[in-house]
């Protein structure tokens, strides 16, 4: 029962660690094509560029110079 147990939790971990990347492909090439597309380009000209805006953690304190 031991080793199901362990593989139980290495498939758990896995599952895990395999959603996340997924997660952050996904959510990148959302960003991408919204940003990409004629809308995207049109909101960017009307309300000015995103890069500008801070960020959450721009005020960490580990952030501050």
């Amino acid at each position: 029962m031991d080793n199901l147990n362990m593989l139980i939790v290495i498939f758990v971990v896995v599952s895990i660690g395999g959603l996340l990347a997924l997660y952050g492909i996904i959510e990148a090439a959302v960003r991408n094509g919204i940003n990409s597309s004629i809308i995207g380009q049109f909101l960017e000209k009307k309300n000015g560029t995103e890069e500008d805006k801070k960020k959450f953690l721009d005020n960490d304190i580990d952030n501050r110079d």
